[in-house]
């Protein structure tokens, strides 16, 4: 059930968001020198690797760091990156690692693959064995304002919760979050 449910919000976000999409890539595109698209390593289920875009909002000579890692991010976004990241935008790529199977919309982030620490805390609860998501309860409950160990207990709670009613429940609170622009430091 949740893959078909998955399969809709892709279909339905892909027509809706069809046009928007390739005007921010136009966008990006003129607004700094560098691809549209940033592919990333990510932890998906079973901690097996997959590449995971976003658009473009860091420089290209932005260290590949997590972003609260980096002195001062700030620095390194593009013209338009920080409006990309504070409504979420740059996220729309990844409806492609849902219809493929490595994402789910609703589970827990996918981890960069050299955020360690992260994946073996999650390995210790079980939660390596949910594919990530697109959104999920650490995201709705602090995202870039919690500690490890919250987000961790956050996704751990988020294996006993799920469910199709839980999975909406999250998404409807994503776009509550995403307007209110609430947990996002840049």
């Amino acid at each position: 059930m949740k893959r078909l449910f998955d399969l809709i919000v892709v279909m339905v976000a892909g027509m809706l968001f069809a046009i928007p999409m390739f005007a921010l890539a136009i966008a990006v595109w003129l607004s700094s020198k560098g691809p549209i698209l940033y592919w990333s390593q990510r932890i998906g289920k079973g901690n097996a690797v997959f590449n995971m875009p976003k658009f473009r909002t860091m420089r290209i000579e932005t260290p590949v760091l997590p972003s609260h890692l980096l002195e001062n991010p700030d620095v390194y976004l593009t013209p338009i990156g920080s409006f990309l990241r504070r409504s979420s935008l740059d996220e729309l790529p990844q409806l492609w690692c849902i219809l493929r199977g490595d994402m789910s919309v609703v589970g827990p982030r996918p981890a960069l693959s050299n955020q360690q620490d992260l994946i073996d805390a999650r390995t210790a609860k079980g939660i390596h064995l949910v594919k990530p998501g697109l959104t999920g309860w650490a995201q709705v409950n602090g995202r870039d304002e919690i500690e490890l160990a919250k987000k961790v207990q956050l996704d751990y709670e988020y294996l006993d919760k799920k469910s199709l009613i839980f999975d909406l429940y999250v998404v409807l609170l994503t776009f509550y979050k995403v307007v209110k622009r609430e947990g996002i430091k840049h």
